[in-house]
């Protein structure tokens, strides 16, 4: 036969161990809810990579500017590239060295041409680029206007019957 207080002591130890694994998940769930990642021994966030926030802010602007060489549909501050590392460090050292975003941009785009700016100046190369699409938008619009407007001249009998329709 089975001893009643074997069971129960058994049982009784099985509930006290669940009930302790469930106050350490939960205790472990509100000190990472408090702490965030921190509390794995983890920084919550990155240092900066330079030692002024000003300068490393402006440097984030003049890179908002410009195109990844690389990735080219993410800018230089988005872009975790070789290459968009190199020119961030090279912008830093140039604000360091005194010189303005207007004067980085230029050095950029002399060395890297129009592609490296976001948002390239209207210039003679350029020309299809700003207005290409609106172009092609009249155009579309004004071929449309073409067709329904000559769809509209022709009789019932022009176009084929449905098939579905009954006659």
């Amino acid at each position: 036969m089975f001893d009643l207080r074997l069971i129960v002591a058994s049982a009784l130890a099985s509930a006290t161990t669940i009930a302790a694994t469930i106050a350490t998940v939960a205790t472990l769930s509100a000190a990472l809810l408090l702490f965030g990642s921190a509390a794995l021994g983890q920084p919550r966030q990155a240092a900066p990579a330079a030692a002024n926030p000003a300068l490393e802010a402006q440097v984030m602007q003049i890179s908002a500017e410009l195109r990844c060489l690389v990735c080219q549909n993410q800018t230089i501050a988005d872009s975790n590239a070789d290459l968009a590392v190199d020119l961030r460090r090279q912008e830093r050292e140039m604000l360091a060295k005194g010189q303005s975003e207007a004067q980085i941009i230029d050095f950029m785009t002399a060395r890297y041409g129009d592609f490296v700016r976001y948002r390239p100046p209207v210039k003679s190369t350029t020309v299809l680029l700003w207005y290409g699409p609106a172009v092609l938008l009249v155009l579309a619009l004004g071929t449309l206007v073409l067709v329904l407007r000559r769809r509209a001249r022709l009789t019932p009998q022009a176009f084929e019957p449905d098939p579905d329709e009954v006659r």
